[in-house]
């Protein structure tokens, strides 16, 4: 695992943060052997070694590639940047402050660099012709999807890791020092803020805010709630506990969650960094199972299941109805991967070297496979068709086989 804590501490009204080492040491000190005060050595796993596939299928086919970058990069902050696609457009960022504009077929429309690191990603707005990115330095800032142009720009009190949500004429973002802000979509002009509560210790990083319905916005926090508010003006509606942490030190005790929580024919799926994956019927707000899996990836839905990727490279199907486990494969243990989404008939899920896996969902089996260059963090899916950006700055789109 990758992901860096972030300890937080008051100090004259201000937050505090300081990144100081990966999950898994920190983990591992605090449950070691009692009577053992010295020498300690962190027990690293090796990624399995892929095994070749007997008779792979044809699944992907390349749209095209592109390096975008990634000077400057800071390794204070998660690297998972998004593209933004829409109205034949791709949109990327770079950690260098790039932003640029492709059509479908790969060729270069415009780039802009915006002085700072990028962080957020890439929301593109169709409908307004908007992309909303955010950077290092709190700044979230609106641009032309067509030209490039920047429309405003917003100062926020902390930085913000993951991509926005636009919808209603509001920018939604989850900023990484507790704080949701509602923005104005026209003028970036602040319309309402939600404090939550920050852990001493979480992981450094944010879901992203995602739709509950037309109105409501559904956000995940460092302390492992879900905050359901209204879009408009960021009334609270409800709170929910996803994460419960447990042990006697405050590192077992974190429950942060990262991934972002999928809603689908009225039902709400959570996974926590703490181990609880959970099943909501939003009708009834009646919890229909809930399981041990520990992860900060998205999870993924089809018709009849729920599949996870867990911290330490499972990917685990579960029926969605009561959550028991339909399959579950090792055969990418250790790999750190990445959320699974679904695409077409298949499941995909990316890793540290670039590989992105088709499995059958049925059973379990990896059939295809698909390669870039660099440590690949989240994948995505528009319709029928793949999009990576990986650590190292390669982004490649792929379009189903038909």
């Amino acid at each position: 695992m990758t992901r860096s804590i972030r300890f937080s501490k008051m100090s004259k009204g201000k937050t505090i943060k300081t990144t100081v080492m990966h999950v898994a040491v920190l983990a591992l000190m605090t449950t070691a052997v009692v009577g053992c005060n010295r020498g300690i050595k962190p027990v690293v796993n090796d990624p399995v070694k892929l095994v070749q596939i007997a008779q792979p299928i044809s699944v992907l086919q390349p749209v095209f590639s592109v390096d975008v970058g990634n000077k400057k990069a800071s390794k204070k902050d998660p690297l998972n940047l998004q593209v933004g696609y829409g109205n034949e457009q791709i949109i990327t960022a770079s950690r260098g402050g790039d932003l640029t504009g492709f059509n479908t077929a790969g060729q270069r429309l415009w780039s802009v660099n915006v002085d700072d690191q990028i962080t957020g990603g890439v929301t593109l707005d169709e409908f307004s012709q908007t992309a909303i990115i955010s950077t290092r330095g709190g700044l979230v800032m609106a641009f032309d999807s067509a030209t490039g142009a920047k429309h405003w720009q917003k100062q926020l009190s902390g930085s913000v890791l993951t991509p926005a949500l636009i919808s209603n004429n509001r920018v939604v973002l989850s900023a990484n020092d507790g704080f949701l802000h509602g923005l104005s979509l026209q003028n970036g002009q602040s319309v309402w803020q939600f404090a939550t509560q920050v852990p001493a210790i979480s992981i450094r990083g944010t879901a992203a805010p995602t739709l509950l319905d037309d109105k409501t916005a559904l956000l995940a926090t460092a302390d492992g709630r879900l905050h359901a508010l209204t879009i408009d003006s960021g009334l609270p509606l409800w709170s929910r506990r996803v994460g419960v942490g447990t042990g006697s030190s405050e590192v077992e005790r974190m429950s942060d969650v990262d991934g972002m929580p999928i809603i689908n024919n009225n039902q709400l799926f959570a996974i926590s960094y703490s181990g609880q994956l959970i099943g909501i019927d939003l009708a009834s707000r009646q919890v229909m199972f809930v399981n041990e899996l520990a992860s900060l990836k998205s999870l993924a839905v089809n018709a009849q299941q729920i599949v996870a990727t867990s911290l330490d490279g499972k990917v685990v199907a579960y029926d969605r109805t009561n959550g028991q486990v339909m399959w579950e494969s090792e055969a990418l243990a250790y790999r750190a991967l990445t959320n699974p989404v679904m695409i077409g008939n298949y499941i995909a899920v990316g890793d540290l070297e670039g590989v992105v896996h088709l499995f059958d969902p049925g059973t379990g089996d990896i059939v295809s496979r698909v390669e870039t260059k660099g440590a690949l963090t989240s994948l995505q899916v528009q319709g029928s068709r793949l999009m990576t950006q990986s650590t190292s700055g390669q982004v490649a789109i792929w379009q189903m086989v038909r």
